[in-house]
Order: structure tokens, then C-alpha cells, then sequence
């Protein structure tokens, strides 16, 4: 893992489930959601070094992670009758 590269994270709104789920090809077992990316983050900066623990990444004191997210939306044109 290169210390000075953050890890990437991708979040995803999911309009059913009203959460961010996030997952990482950088952070093998990752799988998590939350409500607000506020909580997403919060999340984040204690299951990433647990996971890298866990699958025998090298221990640093600082992890830095960069979380790229996708919200997908419909805007809806008003059309006027003639």
C-alpha cells in the first residue's frame, strides 16, 4: 500500500434503502452503508484500518482514503398546454 496514495472508496446513494453504501477494490472486505455521508465517513475511519489489520496490510498510523460518490436524480421538465 503506498502511504502517501489514499485509498479510494466509492459510495452509492440507494433511493430504496435512503443510505450510502460504500465499498473499495483498495480495502478487501469492505461493505458498509449509512444514512448521511457524514455518517458514512465516520464509519469509514474505523472499519478501514480494522480491514487492512485484518488482512495483513502494513500497520501506519495514518490512512488516508478519498470517498467518490455517485447520487443519481430525475429532474422532471414542466411542460405548459397550449
Amino acid at each position: 500500500m503506498n502511504r502517501n496514495k489514499p485509498l479510494v472508496i466509492r459510495a452509492i446513494w440507494d433511493p430504496e434503502a435512503e443510505v450510502w453504501v460504500a465499498t473499495s477494490d483498495d480495502v478487501p472486505g469492505l461493505a458498509t452503508e449509512a444514512h448521511s455521508m457524514n455518517a458514512l465517513v465516520a464509519k469509514l475511519q474505523i472499519m478501514i484500518p480494522e480491514l487492512l489489520d485484518a488482512n495483513g496490510y502494513e500497520d501506519v498510523d495514518n490512512v488516508p482514503f478519498r470517498v467518490l460518490s455517485v447520487l443519481q436524480a430525475t429532474a422532471h421538465r414542466h411542460r405548459q398546454v397550449a
